[in-house]
């Protein structure tokens, strides 16, 4: 994306696939940003293994712990690359240590660098203690040599590599029995004679049982490094035969696929990612959505490149595939190749399920967990350029939304506005760029206008009478009533009739007169704001034979109007329920930033190493909040909002908001 190369950062996964060594491999690269959180949940969702990519200078950052976590949920095996070894400041051990201890994850260190930062010029291979040197000519990392370690050339570099060798059969033994048998019985005398296929195919073991991560390093930048790391991939990571899917089962070898993103394309629309689990998809096929319950057809099948596709005529389990032509599958849905196979497998399912454990539901087992999708946390509103464009604007909307389910777009019932709900600033900022550069819009995003309500704190009568003779007819209506504030939370006016109102009256007018309240009702005498928690007696009411009801109408609303004004009047604001997770150290200045920002804390319960603070946040204060919490925090606190309900302001806060509103301050 042009974004993208802005920037300097990944803010869309992207998928590529290569074959390397004989191997076929499905490449997605996440982003690594806080915001685009949404992104790596779905990728992580349909990955047999992970790359974790580390900065050496910075060892683990805050949003690695985040996906750190995310990988674990879904259980990934994972090995770790500590990038940037030729910067200023790398540290190999420093990097290690962090992981050691911020990751909680045992490393195996299967490399050790040759130099750090400006020095840094190879790699060696513990495993088989060889040194792989890097051209310094070369500019693409192509030309390196493997050379065998010997006690002439190297003799320090010899010794390292051995004492880390050992430590690393030490470890892999204690994680491993059936390594540790071999290691005890025939080599117990000397470490040297294991094989390196003996102890490559323990680390795979561990590394799939996920006790332990390999670590190597490297220098993206200059490719040195990332051979080693490919074929540490294709060996130590799961191929799609050794993750154990329980669903597959059901299916036996027909398809079934898991659709994770979708991407709009200008010529050829929506394109919709999905992972093949089983069976074989090809072009013309028809296929069943069981989420969206819908059947249709696959016109082509692309292999994805990243910005560029291979049209290809067949793909089998295991692979990442792009498909056109699929208008209506969302991110999350299963993909199935007839509606009979999805019940021949829900059956399979259900004797199974019985056998074990009473029936739960068929379909639900099929479904393939979908992608869980978090909760918004920063709020705008958008604008088109002018009315005319609205549709446009409603379209591309929706086209991103389908692309991004992590962005929410609403209609504020209150203001008329279109509120984008978002994961961040940058989010934000990046759909409102994309509209631009994608849709041709030029919108406007605005501060959210926060719906405040209005009620009033006493009882008050009012009296009016409207007498207008229009060409030869006279309009009479004289009213009296009472308006007065209630308990109950209610967002309409309770309407109520006293005895004095006759029957007759009513009948022919009622609907007139609770047109004339209601209206009278959606602006309060404060801010214009909607009036709630308002009951309306109806004391008397004298009606003009032949008096129009637009008339009738009109009084009413008008002598409501005059009751609020003569009422005590209070101004009530929507309130968050809001909830931080933050570490102990940075527990305080989040605190007091909360208290500036009129938050009220209900409780800090303890999570792991974190506290979470639970409280109430008024919505008008929570305007940026998520970069302010980041940069209070260096980013490692999280934090997620909801609407609560409305609560009355304090006095003080209440004058500063009028006169605000008013142009006086």
């Amino acid at each position: 994306m042009a974004q993208e190369r802005e920037r300097g950062i990944t803010i869309q996964s992207a998928a590529v696939t290569f074959d390397w060594k004989g191997y076929r491999v499905n490449l997605i690269d996440t982003p690594g940003h806080v915001d685009f959180t949404l992104e790596v949940e779905r990728c992580l969702r349909v990955l047999d293994g992970a790359v974790a990519v580390f900065d050496a200078s910075a060892g683990v950052e805050a949003q690695t712990l985040t996906v750190w976590r995310q990988a674990d949920k879904h259980k990934i095996p994972r090995i770790c690359f500590l990038n940037k070894m030729d910067k200023t400041g790398a540290s190999f051990n420093y990097a290690v240590e962090s992981i050691r201890e911020k990751l909680k994850a045992k490393p195996l260190l299967l490399q050790l660098p040759i130099g750090e930062a400006k020095t840094f010029k190879g790699v060696v291979d513990v495993v088989s203690k060889e040194k792989l040197l890097w051209n310094s000519s070369s500019v693409d990392g192509k030309d390196f040599e493997r050379k065998p370690l010997l006690e002439m050339s190297d003799p320090k570099l010899l010794k390292e590599t051995t004492e880390a060798r050992n430590a690393l059969i030490e470890q892999v033994a204690d994680l491993d029995d059936e390594f540790a048998d071999l290691v005890l019985g025939e080599f117990s005398e000397n470490f040297d004679l294991i094989p390196a296929e003996k102890l490559q195919t323990a680390i795979h073991r561990v590394t799939l049982a996920q006790t332990a991560v390999p670590v190597l390093c490297g220098s993206a930048l200059k490719n040195k490094g990332v051979q080693p790391l490919l074929d540490a991939i294709t060996m130590y990571l799961p191929s799609p035969e050794e993750r154990n899917y329980e669903f597959l089962q059901w299916y036996k070898d027909d398809l079934c696929a898991l659709a994770f993103k979708v991407l709009h394309d200008k010529q050829r629309g929506p394109l919709v990612f999905l992972r093949i689990y089983s069976g074989m998809i090809k072009p013309q096929l028809a296929i069943h959505n069981i989420n969206g319950n819908c059947t249709e057809r696959i016109s082509r099948l692309l292999l994805p490149f990243a910005d560029q596709h291979v049209e290809i005529p067949s793909l089998t389990a295991g692979n990442i595939a792009l498909t056109v032509g699929l208008k209506h599958t969302a991110t999350g849905d299963t993909i199935v190749s007839s509606k009979s196979s999805a019940l021949a497998a829900a059956r399979r399912a259900g004797r199974e399920g019985e056998k074990k454990h009473g029936q739960n539901s068929e379909a639900e087992r099929l479904l393939l967990a979908g992608v869980e999708i978090p909760e918004p946390v920063f709020f705008c509103t958008i604008e088109p350029p002018s009315v005319a464009k609205q549709p446009d604007l409603d379209h591309a909307l929706k086209c991103l939304q389908r692309e991004d389910p992590s962005l929410k777009v609403r209609l504020d019932p209150d203001s008329g506005q279109t509120v984008l709900c978002g994961m961040g600033e940058l989010h934000i900022e990046i759909i409102h760029d994309r509209i631009k550069r994608e849709y041709g819009l030029e919108t406007y995003l605005g501060p959210l206008q926060v719906a405040y309500r209005e009620t009033i704190l006493n009882s008050v009568c009012a009296s009016d009478t409207l007498d207008r003779t229009l060409g030869d007819k006279r309009h009479l209506v004289t009213i009296e009533l009472e308006a007065k504030p209630i308990e109950t939370s209610s967002v309409t006016p309770v309407i109520e009739y006293a005895e004095g109102v006759s029957e007759d009256i009513l009948k022919a007018s009622q609907e007139a007169i609770e047109n004339g309240i209601h209206s009278a009702c959606l602006q309060g005498p404060l801010l214009g704001s909607p009036i709630q928690d308002v009951a309306i007696t109806l004391h008397s009411l004298i009606i003009h034979p032949g008096t129009s009801s637009t008339m009738i109408s009109a009084c009413v609303s008008r002598c409501v109007q005059k009751a609020l004004k003569k009422a005590d009047k209070q101004v009530l604001e929507p309130l968050m329920n809001l909830e931080v997770t933050v570490t102990r150290d940075y527990l305080s200045p989040v605190l007091a930033d909360l208290a500036q920002r009129r938050g009220n804390i209900q409780e800090i319960q303890t999570r792991q190493d974190n506290r979470v603070v639970i409280g109430f946040v008024p919505l008008a204060e929570i305007m940026g909040y998520s970069t302010v919490l980041r940069t209070l925090t260096s980013g490692s606190a999280t934090f997620a909002v909801e609407l609560s309900h409305y609560e009355a302001m304090n006095p003080q806060d209440q004058s500063t908001l009028l006169n605000r509103r008013s142009g006086l301050t």
